[in-house]
């Protein structure tokens, strides 16, 4: 199955999450360093903004995923999420203090919720069983290729303007009115089967069967394995690398992330999903394995790289099995529950991670997570 013959809304959705992913990292990259040296506001506040914006996300995305399966319609759904967020962009410019960025950064959120779910789902809605790897990863490298290009663009405007952050962060919202332009005219939505509700109960978990529920455990616990991309950073310096070089680890592991992520979903498709995914958790064992023993900056980076390449092997096939597990009318559901676990376990991941590291020191953090991922690998080796 060539690139090609993807349907074209697949390419369409790949680039709305490129242009928004674009968009919001313009942002994200400068906005703490924006509120505490610009602002003048304190740590605090960063974290009060960034905890509640994911909280709500999380929470969110379950509710519009069923919510699309009760109307039956994904793509008004998607469109809702990214044109608020794309509403949001230029409040950041004309923020002078912390409400506006909370309410800002908030309302993003909200966006980002509301359209995770539905959009997956109408991935799956527009492909056959046979070319879901091949989509999913496409639109997960297209969406990494956007975390990359978005501080590199930012970085590059700081420097043509001079560390005018406001001036950036109006060019943020290009792409992001680019995004919603695309979703809206570049996606047509197929009919979908919508599922026999009762009462007025929004959200029924029956019918997602037992295949999908084990998926979901393994999920989970591989998610308690991933802590914080922060803590690769946190490697880097350790071992001596510039603070102001740091970044480059995200850069290195997005750009392995993106380039395996589609060809991966698309060998998926041709050999299976199963043994590709058992062949990525054992990389995932690999990377923490390797970031624990790495006493240099080059064996860092090696680690960081293969951090991306155990991504690009895991997070496109695991949506694809979502799609492949879940009835076409409980897709949305399915996604739902999907995001809000794998976002609930991130949190005591990465806490349990940050305690790990400071009283045992980084080698102990990562040999946990080669743990807990074989655990999800015996859990994936046992599921039929």
């Amino acid at each position: 199955m060539s690139a090609a013959r993807l349907p074209r809304g697949v390419w369409a959705l790949g680039f709305v999450s490129l242009l928004m992913d674009l968009s919001s990292e313009m942002v994200h990259g400068l906005l703490p360093i924006y509120m505490v040296v610009v602002l003048g506001l304190g740590a605090a506040s960063v974290g009060l903004v960034e905890g509640l914006a994911e909280a709500t996300a999380s929470i969110l995305k379950l509710y519009s995923g069923a919510l699309s399966d009760r109307l039956g319609k994904r793509k008004s759904l998607a469109l809702l999420g990214y044109g608020l967020a794309a509403a949001t962009k230029p409040l950041f410019p004309l923020a002078s203090g912390l409400g506006l960025i909370l309410a800002a950064r908030f309302v993003d959120r909200i966006g980002k919720g509301i359209r995770g779910a539905p959009r997956d789902a109408l991935v799956a809605d527009l492909t056959t069983r046979e070319q879901r790897g091949a989509a999913y990863g496409l639109r997960q490298s297209l969406d990494t290729i956007g975390a990359v290009l978005g501080p590199l663009v930012a970085m590059a405007l700081m420097l043509w303007t001079g560390d005018d952050f406001k001036t950036v962060f109006w060019w943020a919202v290009v792409p992001a009115i680019a995004c919603v332009l695309v979703l809206a005219w570049g996606v047509a939505e197929p009919q979908i089967p919508r599922p026999r509700m009762q009462g007025s109960k929004l959200i029924a978990f029956d019918g997602l069967g037992g295949a999908f529920w084990s998926l979901m455990a393994i999920a989970v616990v591989l998610s308690l394995a991933r802590f914080s991309e922060a803590f690769l950073l946190l490697r880097l310096q350790a071992n001596g690398l510039d603070a102001a070089y740091v970044p480059l680890g995200l850069v290195a592991m997005n750009v392995v992330y993106a380039a395996t992520a589609y060809p991966m979903g698309r060998l998926s498709d041709r050999i299976g999903r199963r043994g590709l995914l058992i062949v990525g958790f054992i990389v995932a064992i690999l990377a923490n394995l390797q970031l624990a023993q790495a006493t240099t900056i080059t064996a860092a980076f090696i680690g960081s790289a293969l951090w991306g390449l155990q991504m690009g092997m895991t997070q496109g096939l695991f949506a694809a099995l979502v799609a492949d597990a879940a009835p076409a009318e409980k897709r949305g559901t399915a996604f739902g529950v999907y995001h809000l676990l794998t976002g609930i376990a991130l949190l005591p991941a990465s806490v349990i991670a940050g305690l790990l590291w400071q009283a045992h020191g980084p080698e102990v953090a990562f040999l946990t997570g080669a743990a807990l991922t074989s655990f999800a690998l015996v859990g994936l080796l046992i599921r039929r």
